[in-house]
């Protein structure tokens, strides 16, 4: 019997779809969404959002768009956006389709509350018309009161048909560019309802565990539940949905993905919880590192450990290492080989000089080879 390397995760095969410039599924990376909480017309706080949920990396985002005055701010903020803009739509026809003619990529509907045959009809129209892709987003919350009373409570198998329910609706209109999600706050019910679904379709699958909490504990949940679906290789796109600013979601969705070994971005830190043994004040060297290296998004790994119990072990498979020793004077190894001694003045910024002169290093390797680095190498 063949046993498959233990890191490797196998992706559920599912058809690719386009948001804007971004592909979805297939074997394109798992995307990082997050959605913002400014008011859509009001463009330049929307804007400035959006800019800094950009500079951690995010690669779609979501705006809601559920009046008129959205919709007419929305070419402004899909120009100034540097990613694909998904306009969140319910009910209102009309708004899907001034999204669709605003320049928004996606738009996040569920074909069954847009109205009648007609209203979809023009819809799917629009976003044809316009290049957009959609997201049929069926939510635990909000579902349909005949599959309540069908089933007496939100289950997985209640999501399921209902977003089997939508998408046969796109399908009758031979529109097939689309993704799905059946959220719920429930962790297993989220996960029960996207393992059923991954077994029914093979369109690419949004996945996330919706009004998780606050940052920390929204943080546990999704890696929970999230965790769970990526590993099983389920999941083409993720939001991680927190009550905190929308950087943040994104910042904790990528630490998911370079858990899982799935994409690589920024500085993995490696670090000891720390104890009687440490030969520094671990935890604010680790605190205040993080903080100084979160503009560097070249993927390596450094290590980071207090005594010298762990800290060679880890060093030898990193790319910088960092070893507590005795009377103040620790080790720093390079690619994992003892390099040179240094006190315990001026740790943090030492450590961070040699993060960017091996992040330099790297991308000039990339620019010398841009065939091999290409950015779905990610």
């Amino acid at each position: 019997m063949s046993i498959r390397p233990y890191r490797d995760i196998v992706r559920r095969k599912s058809r690719q779809v386009m948001v804007g410039s971004v592909p979805v599924g297939g074997s394109a990376p798992i995307t990082v969404q997050t959605m913002t909480n400014t008011l859509t017309a009001d463009a330049a706080s929307t804007i400035a959002q959006i800019r800094r949920c950009e500079e951690v990396g995010v690669d779609i985002i979501r705006v809601s768009c559920p009046d008129e005055d959205s919709t007419k701010a929305l070419p402004a903020i899909v120009k100034a956006a540097r990613v694909p803009i998904v306009a969140d739509i319910h009910f209102h026809y009309r708004r899907a389709i001034e999204a669709a003619e605003a320049g928004a990529a996606c738009l996040r509907i569920n074909p069954g509350n847009i109205g009648s045959a007609d209203r979809v009809s023009e819809v799917v129209k629009a976003a044809r018309d316009h290049g957009c892709s959609m997201r049929i987003g069926v939510n635990a919350g909000s579902l349909e009161k005949d599959l309540l009373e069908k089933y007496g409570e939100p289950c997985p198998e209640a999501m399921v048909e209902s977003a089997l329910d939508h998408a046969r609706i796109l399908q009758d209109h031979d529109f097939h560019n689309f993704k799905i999600s059946v959220k719920a706050s429930d962790v297993f019910l989220a996960v029960a309802a996207y393992q059923q679904l991954a077994d029914a379709c093979d369109y690419p699958l949004h996945i996330g565990v919706t009004e998780a909490g606050g940052l920390r504990t929204g943080t546990v949940k999704s890696s929970i539940g999230l965790g769970a679906l990526l590993w099983a290789g389920i999941g083409d796109t993720i939001r991680v949905s927190l009550s905190a600013e929308p950087e943040e979601e994104v910042r904790v969705g990528f630490e998911m993905l370079k858990a899982l070994n799935l994409r690589h971005r920024g500085v993995n830190i490696i670090s000891c919880p720390s104890c009687a043994r440490q030969q520094y004040d671990v935890i604010r060297t680790v605190e205040a590192l993080e903080k100084r290296v979160a503009h560097i998004t070249t993927p390596m790994t450094v290590s980071v450990i207090g005594c010298v119990v762990n800290g060679p072990g880890e060093a030898r498979e990193t790319d910088i290492g960092f070893t507590g020793g005795g009377n103040g004077t620790h080790q720093v190894y390079i690619a994992g080989v003892p390099h040179h001694r240094l006190k315990d003045e001026g740790i943090v910024e030492h450590l961070a000089k040699l993060i960017e002169e091996k992040a330099a290093e790297i991308e000039a390797a990339k620019a010398a080879t841009p065939a091999l680095h290409s950015a779905a190498a990610e």
